[in-house]
């Protein structure tokens, strides 16, 4: 049976370095939102929130279909609470706390959820490494890897420092886990399926990630039922502890021994073509528009 049809804005854009995945994303969100009978607006954010503020209120939702900056940080959701506005995904605290990568992992880390050794650094003229190489050198508050480096010599340090800091006010050094690259999607409070990514070239970066056939996906990844539930567990609990709402993706590493690694948790994950989160959706039997109706439907009711 089709959902009741509802006016539903649907904010994309934004001014972050993710602007372009973001703007792919409200695409993809808005065609869902049709086909399933809903009368979505789409609004191209270009950084004052509050001129939009009759159109939200007249709507019986925002979909978030930002990436990157406020709109991810928690100033966005936190007008729109003030606003007294529905919108989907995680609330402000939560937002802004999985923004700061360095906050997030510590909050985790003092939880017993293993993540990577790191140096949270706040100026580019860092001479020594603080950590054994490799490394991977990143900005604190970005995703989509922009600005992202792995350092393997100690000849790269600079241009890997000069680039993140190029992207961010804070730099993140964290000790590089090769393994396997795994991704867990909470939907719910709940992990589907996991994926595995499989990057044509040793890096999962922003042309793997964005660029039809760069990658390959398995879902459900290759583990024992073992290793799948407990690296959906850690998922499950950065979730809790990081005040996620509603839907999420949490990023792993699965090093040589079989160990987890939580690098990060994205509290508006991409909803493209080629993103992760449908794919788990899928391995779970929920097809595109099954997973934006439950969005709206958790952002309405949960």
């Amino acid at each position: 049976m089709r959902p009741a049809p509802i006016d539903i804005v649907v904010l994309m854009g934004g001014t972050s370095p993710e602007r372009e995945v973001s703007l792919r994303s409200g695409a993809a969100i808005t065609d869902a939102l049709v086909s399933l009978g809903h009368r979505p607006q789409a609004i191209d954010y270009t950084g004052n929130i509050f001129q939009y503020q009759d159109r939200f209120q007249s709507a019986d939702l925002v979909f978030l279909a930002l990436h990157g900056g406020d709109g991810e940080s928690g100033q966005v959701q936190a007008v729109l609470e003030e606003m007294g506005v529905r919108f989907t995904g995680t609330g402000p605290l939560g937002s802004a706390l999985c923004m700061d990568k360095h906050l997030s992992k510590a909050v985790i880390s003092r939880f017993g959820i293993p993540t990577p050794e790191w140096v949270y650094l706040t100026s580019p003229n860092a001479e020594e490494i603080p950590l054994d190489l490799p490394v991977v050198v990143k900005p604190n508050s970005l995703g989509s890897t922009i600005g992202l480096t792995v350092v393997e010599e100690k000849r790269h340090w600079k241009q890997a420092l000069d680039t993140a800091f190029a992207a961010d006010s804070g730099v993140l050094v964290e000790r590089f886990i090769p393994g396997r690259e795994l991704t867990v999607t909470i939907l719910d409070s709940r992990a589907l399926p996991i994926v595995e990514i499989k990057p044509s070239h040793g890096l999962y970066d922003y042309d793997c990630k964005y660029t039809s056939g760069m990658s390959t996906y398995d879902c459900p990844a290759d583990l024992s039922k073992e290793q799948t539930r407990r690296i959906q567990k850690l998922a499950e609990s950065m979730f809790h502890l990081c005040r996620g709402r509603h839907y999420a993706r949490i990023d792993f590493r699965l090093d040589p021994e079989g160990n987890p690694w939580c690098l990060e948790m994205n509290t508006l994950p991409g909803m493209t073509a080629t993103s992760l989160v449908p794919k788990a959706a899928a391995a779970a039997g929920m097809d595109f528009e099954t997973l934006v109706q439950n969005m709206v439907d958790l952002a309405l009711h949960g």
